[in-house]
């Protein structure tokens, strides 16, 4: 099944129903992508306004790189599908890895965009991060869970101080965002 080719609702009656894939680690890819889609939502309504014209070339290219993270996040969605159903824990281990890797890019773009953003849309750089520390934190579970399948403590350790790092960096981003966007909500 591609759902990135299919509706919302087919995608969603087959995460609820009693099936073995989809589950947690496509709907964290699909939330990546609901992130990384607001981002681009925020560079849209924001390119081209002359109030923020000495941004358009920074917005033009944080929209070109939230666009192609939007896309990988969609093809996530799918390999993480395929991912459980071949059975092969190490592809079960890699797509959510590469998930954590891939929000963590994601979200390094909305500290920008609250600086250069259009800031009516304030609020949906907010929403865009906590959908990517979720997917994210949904991420770091998955591979947890199938690096304990798997056996290899190098491999664990290794894996882990990466996915700790990045926790620790993706926690201060959405701590200073939500403050920024808290103070401009409240002006």
């Amino acid at each position: 099944m591609h759902y990135r080719f299919k509706g919302l609702n087919i995608y969603l009656d087959d995460l609820a129903a009693k099936i073995p894939a989809p589950g947690g680690g496509s709907a964290a890819a699909m939330s990546a992508a609901m992130g990384a889609a607001l981002m681009s939502m925020v560079a849209n309504f924001t390119i081209g306004k002359p109030k923020y014209a000495a941004f358009d070339t920074e917005l033009k290219k944080i929209l070109e790189k939230s666009e192609k993270l939007r896309a990988d996040f969609l093809n996530l969605v799918d390999l993480d599908v395929a991912a459980y159903q071949s059975g092969n824990i190490r592809d079960a281990l890699d797509v959510p890895f590469m998930l954590s890797r891939l929000c963590y890019e994601a979200i390094k773009l909305c500290p920008p965009l609250l600086k250069k953003g259009n800031a009516n849309l304030i609020s949906d750089v907010g929403v865009a991060v906590i959908f990517l520390e979720a997917a994210f934190s949904s991420a770091v579970l998955n591979v947890q869970i199938n690096l304990k399948a798997l056996g290899d403590e190098k491999l664990r350790r290794a894996i882990g101080k990466e996915l700790t790092q990045r926790q620790a960096r993706i926690k201060k981003i959405r701590l200073e965002t939500e403050a920024k966007v808290g103070e401009i909500i409240r002006e």
